[in-house]
């Protein structure tokens, strides 16, 4: 379950992911899979050459793509998540999210 973010951002996060850009969405979640995150940060392009290419700066493993038909996504939780946030210079979404 998803919560945290306004529509504006969801739609300009997909706008971005459907015109070939890398980019990141982060919110607040709740899985039970995963009870020590709260957050996650989707990193979508509809590019899949291009994310997986993006991906292997972090040693993301391409099989872990989300190939979501519209948006595909890489899902980064925890200390990857902080990490790559931080090397990519989401300044903003570590702030909001406390990471």
């Amino acid at each position: 379950m998803a919560f945290g973010i306004k529509k504006n951002e969801l739609k300009t996060w997909k706008q971005q992911v459907e015109n070939g850009e890398v980019v990141f969405l982060t919110h607040y979640w709740f899985d039970i899979r995963f009870p020590e995150c709260n957050t996650v940060t989707k990193v979508g392009c509809s590019d899949i050459d291009k994310l997986i290419e993006w991906g292997k700066k972090y040693n993301l493993n391409p099989k872990w793509i989300h190939l979501d038909e519209s948006y595909p996504h890489f899902d980064l939780l925890g200390d990857r998540q902080k990490y790559i946030l931080a090397e990519e210079k989401q300044w903003d979404q570590i702030k909001r999210f406390n990471l």
